[in-house]
C-alpha cells in the first residue's frame, strides 16, 4: 500500500534492530541499513521499494488483485523448481549470520540505555539518555 510507513525505530528505545537485522542487511545492504538503523527514520512504501525492502507496492483497492497475480505466477511454476530456486539463492548469498547476536541483544536490552528506552516508551515519554560506554 502506497501509504504504508516503515521504520527501524529500536535505536529510539536504546535497542538494536536485532532479530530482523540480518534479513534487512541482506535485502538493502549495510550502507542503507546503517543509515536507517541509527536514525530510526520513518519512510514510505516507495522508498522501501527503491531500497529493495519490498518487491511491490499496490494501492489498497488493488491489493487483492496484486496478491492473486503473485499467487498465479507461483502456481504456474513447478513446486520443486521453486524450492530449488530458493535454496540456490540462500546458498549463494553470503551468510550474514551473527553467532553472537543474542548476546548483543541481551547486552543492549539489559543495559541502562535499553532499560531507560523501554521504560520511556511504556510511560509515553522521551527517554533521558544515560551515558554508557558502548561495547565495541
Amino acid at each position: 500500500m502506497p501509504d504504508a510507513k516503515f521504520a527501524f525505530s529500536e535505536a529510539r528505545l536504546g535497542l538494536l534492530p536485532a532479530v530482523i537485522s540480518p534479513y534487512v542487511l541482506r535485502s538493502i545492504g549495510p550502507g542503507h541499513a546503517r543509515a536507517l538503523f541509527v536514525t530510526a527514520e520513518v519512510f514510505g512504501a516507495e522508498r522501501a521499494l527503491q531500497l529493495g525492502l519490498v518487491h511491490q507496492v499496490a494501492p489498497a483497492e488493488g491489493l487483492d488483485a496484486a496478491v492473486a497475480a503473485t499467487v498465479d505466477a507461483l502456481l504456474a511454476c513447478g513446486p520443486y523448481a521453486i524450492a530449488a530456486c530458493k535454496k540456490l539463492v540462500r546458498d549463494a548469498t553470503v551468510s550474514l549470520a551473527l553467532p553472537d547476536l543474542p548476546d548483543r541483544i541481551a547486552f543492549q536490552r539489559s543495559g541502562m540505555e535499553g532499560q531507560e528506552g523501554l521504560a520511556a516508551f511504556l510511560e509515553r515519554r522521551k527517554p533521558e539518555w544515560i551515558p554508557e560506554s558502548p561495547e565495541s
